[in-house]
């Protein structure tokens, strides 16, 4: 109890830090569910998309995006890897890094111990960041897999009710593998801004608020969603489940 007494106002700041992101992300997903944004208007597009694999014989150029996107997420989990090589060496050298932080002007002092702290919480992100992302590609391996399976032009496969349930499945997949790797880039914004948090907590509590707003105008009132934006052109397009691809 001393110690949190003594360090109240980093303490208040992780809690809105955490605040902040989980929030964010609860409030995306329920406003997701009967509002338009990035999430809800790119699972339809991958409706569209393997609605029309479908009536495609040649399959290689859906699965190259599929391998180009995987190879997305598999950059960034490396690159994690490293920025967790990096922070875990500054944290064995933190007295180093504490002497350092000291002669640079507007940085509050803190001692060697909450500055270990402070980059184990950063750790945690990037850690997070890394399960998110490796996640991710598995699951675009899932929709690799599903495209291989997919029948060919002339192949019956049921009704055309059962097709249908085939490309939604194949695009709910696709979803939930995008939907990881936007929560590892998220990690990546708020993992910045909590590098504010060496030089003041007050400023890491704006910078976490700040990159809320961000992501919301990204993903509610961005320019290229309402470029994407549209209205499908078949009325028997299968229903979105927004509760199964939270934004």
């Amino acid at each position: 109890m001393t110690f949190i007494e003594e360090h109240l106002l980093n303490v208040f700041a992780a809690f809105w830090f955490v605040l902040c992101w989980s929030g964010f992300t609860r409030y995306a997903t329920w406003k997701g569910r009967d509002t338009v944004c990035l999430a809800s208007v790119m699972h339809r597009y991958r409706q569209d998309w393997m609605r029309r694999m479908l009536l495609r014989d040649g399959r290689i150029a859906d699965a190259s995006v599929i391998g180009g996107l995987e190879r997305n997420a598999s950059f960034f989990a490396s690159s994690t890897l490293i920025i967790l090589a990096g922070i875990l060496t500054v944290l064995g050298a933190s007295d180093r890094a504490v002497s350092l932080l000291a002669h640079l002007p507007l940085v509050q002092q803190d001692s060697q111990g909450v500055s270990e702290i402070k980059l184990l919480c950063l750790a945690m992100v990037f850690v997070y960041a890394f399960f998110t992302f490796s996640w991710c590609m598995r699951q675009y391996n899932f929709a690799a897999v599903l495209v291989g399976s997919a029948p060919v032009v002339g192949e019956r496969l049921g009704d055309e009710r059962e097709r249908k349930a085939f490309a939604s499945r194949a695009a709910s997949v696709l979803s939930l593998a995008a939907n990881q790797f936007n929560y590892g880039l998220r990690s990546y914004y708020f993992g910045m801004a909590m590098l504010t948090w060496f030089i003041s907590a007050w400023l890491f509590m704006v910078v976490s608020v700040a990159v809320v707003l961000i992501l919301y105008r990204r993903e509610f009132h961005s320019s290229v969603l309402q470029v994407m934006r549209f209205k499908p052109a078949a009325s028997t397009s299968p229903e979105v489940n927004l509760e199964s691809i939270s934004s």
